[in-house]
């Protein structure tokens, strides 16, 4: 008889997926791209580092093949200096990849959902089942009722032989109500964060691409505001966030929760909250008179207690504040503590790591209830 190959596993060494020379270093320009601003110049500087270390490219396709093919494919153009001459800029084509590539690496286990799908604790009329059923009640919509279910216990209720349909064998499949929710992201842009050789203001970012992704595509009702914050505060467009980098700043948290609060007064959703990503101490405020008072030494009383009024302020308004602090300076912890205390809300105490997927975790959990 002739042999017959037996069913079963067959296991053998991963091989690495093969990628087109252009894919290879498109996965690195964008990893670069994020980390110079948005400075295509220093980044291909740095590419050819790498390049030169780690043999990215071959020689049938090199660093000015690549450059060409960006501009082909619509990632680069080419856009006024300066000083007058041409330099070349990434597009709002990258822009959108970037936002995507960095919602793929911090929450890349995430599945697709439809739009809104964020569920509360509330049963009713709403538009997301949740496999309960109940008796039907006036005024639910005939799209509620389960058909199988209904016809079912019209049999128990009548028997077989004299079948008949009313309003009482009716059942309807409960629904949940999808809220929605208006948030702000406020990122400490001050010279801090890209002190004593930490870079933190790249994982930062990344963050708030990767938030910002997440909203605008899986949850499209929702809105999100980014804010930063140094000696003052300002909003930033969605698409500036590659190009954000830090300042010769002091940390004025106060500007930076008022605008939050600004933004989320005008704001019709019920549900509203605040993100605060930040490595330091407030340090600066500014007085009625335009002046600005800064204290980097310790915590000044007069500018946490100004703090801790804001966040007393937000919690009249039913504004809870998440705080993720990116550092672990004892006292710091302190005075984020009596802030959270003050607002009762919620504070993360981490380092860059895991960051993304704490601010994920923190989100869905907000949306899943109603914030009172």
């Amino acid at each position: 008889m002739p042999n017959k190959m037996r069913g079963g596993f067959r296991f053998k060494p991963y091989e690495k997926p093969k990628q087109s020379p252009f894919d290879v270093l498109f996965d690195v320009f964008k990893e670069l791209i994020v980390h110079t601003a948005g400075d295509f110049d220093e980044a291909i500087d740095w590419l050819r580092e790498l390049d030169a270390e780690y043999k990215l490219t071959t020689p049938k396709y090199s660093i000015e093949d690549f450059i060409e093919d960006l501009k082909k494919k619509g990632y680069i153009q080419e856009r006024a200096g300066n000083k007058g001459d041409g330099e070349m800029a990434i597009t709002a084509k990258t822009e959108r990849l970037l936002r995507k590539a960095a919602l793929e690496q911090i929450f890349g286990q995430l599945r697709k959902a439809g739009s809104g799908s964020h569920k509360t604790k509330h049963g009713g009329t709403g538009d997301e089942h949740i496999g309960h059923t109940r008796a039907y009640q006036f005024g639910d919509g005939i799209d509620q009722i389960d058909l199988t279910a209904s016809v079912k216990n019209a049999q128990i209720n009548h028997g077989m032989n004299d079948f008949q349909l009313d309003e009482n064998d009716l059942i309807v499949e409960e629904t949940q109500f999808k809220a929605q929710m208006s948030t702000v992201l406020m990122i400490d842009i001050s010279h801090s964060m890209i002190l004593y050789g930490e870079d933190r203001i790249t994982p930062a970012k990344k963050v708030a691409m990767a938030l910002t992704e997440l909203i605008t595509t899986r949850y499209p009702k929702d809105t999100i505001d980014i804010l930063v914050f140094g000696n003052d505060a300002w909003t930033i467009p969605i698409k500036e966030l590659p190009y954000l980098q830090v300042g010769p700043y002091h940390t004025n948290t106060v500007a930076g929760l008022r605008l939050a609060m600004d933004i989320l007064r005008k704001k019709r959703n019920n549900n509203k909250q605040i993100f605060m990503i930040t490595d330091g101490k407030p340090s600066c405020i500014r007085e009625a008179n335009g002046e600005y008072y800064k204290n980097s030494n310790g915590l000044d009383a007069y500018i946490t207690d100004k703090c801790y009024n804001q966040a007393a302020q937000a919690r009249k308004l039913k504004i809870p504040i998440t705080t993720f602090m990116i550092a672990s300076d004892p006292y710091l912890q302190q005075f984020v503590q009596r802030f959270t205390e003050a607002n009762q809300g919620k504070a993360f105490y981490t380092g860059l790591k895991g960051l993304g997927e704490m601010i994920f975790e923190d989100y869905e959990n907000n949306r899943k209830k109603r914030i009172r």
